[in-house]
């Protein structure tokens, strides 16, 4: 593991390693500031952070990459780099694939589900943000009497579940999924999906919509950039 050369991507809440051995990339994703991961720093190529980097952690500064390396057009500088590397990583799949003529969106479904537009030209036209599933029934828990954080972890078949828990799985689920049958609904744009919770997305949206699932396009842009 040592000898690995590796890109790391801190996220919000989980931190996202892109691994080579030989001539394979592995992605590999973990809880925030796992202690038996900094091993890696010493084969670290690249890195770069959109949530806190722990003090105790040194990177080396000449590593990282910033949102002025991303050669993506228009970009403004607020925006996070993980929606600059997602969406700079989906225009270079689209265009390889001759399907940019329209532009395309990158929906990347984490902490926040960040929905991105991208246009035909490489450049960002804005965007929404919504509370990821983790996060939205954390604020339900936290902010009424009644309501508990469900300790499982699915989606039920039901579209009205009986039970409260479902019915907070089903309904924090139908709001992300909303999001982006009203919003393909709206553009007509293929839609490039990533990110933690894009698995469960996608296997309920792949026949609805037109819906790319390229899981781990943030890493594998970060890989590229000033390769």
């Amino acid at each position: 593991m040592n000898e690995a050369k590796c890109c790391l991507f801190i996220g919000n809440s989980r931190w996202h390693w892109a691994i080579k051995t030989q001539s394979k990339w592995d992605f590999i994703h973990t809880i925030s500031h796992a202690k038996e991961n900094t091993a890696l720093k010493k084969g670290l190529c690249k890195w770069a952070a959109v949530g806190p980097i722990p003090n105790d952690l040194e990177l080396d500064p000449r590593k990282q990459i910033r949102l002025k390396d991303i050669p993506l057009l228009k970009v403004p500088e607020w925006l996070g780099i993980d929606r600059a590397l997602g969406g700079w990583g989906a225009f270079q799949q689209a265009k390889a694939k001759g399907i940019h003529s329209k532009g395309l969106l990158v929906a990347d479904a984490g902490t926040v589900l960040s929905l991105t537009r991208i246009t035909s030209n490489g450049e960002f036209a804005g965007g929404q943000l919504v509370a990821g599933l983790k996060l939205q029934r954390l604020a339900m828990a936290q902010n009424t009497q009644n309501l508990k954080y469900p300790e499982a972890n699915y989606l039920p078949t039901k579209i009205f579940p009986f039970s409260t828990d479902e019915a907070i799985l089903r309904g924090s689920f139908q709001s992300l999924a909303g999001t982006l049958v009203e919003a393909q609904k709206v553009d007509q744009l293929p839609i490039w999906l990533c990110g933690g919770d894009s698995e469960t997305l996608f296997q309920n949206l792949k026949k609805e919509l037109n819906i790319v699932h390229s899981p781990n396009i943030v890493l594998e842009a970060l890989i590229k950039i000033n390769s």
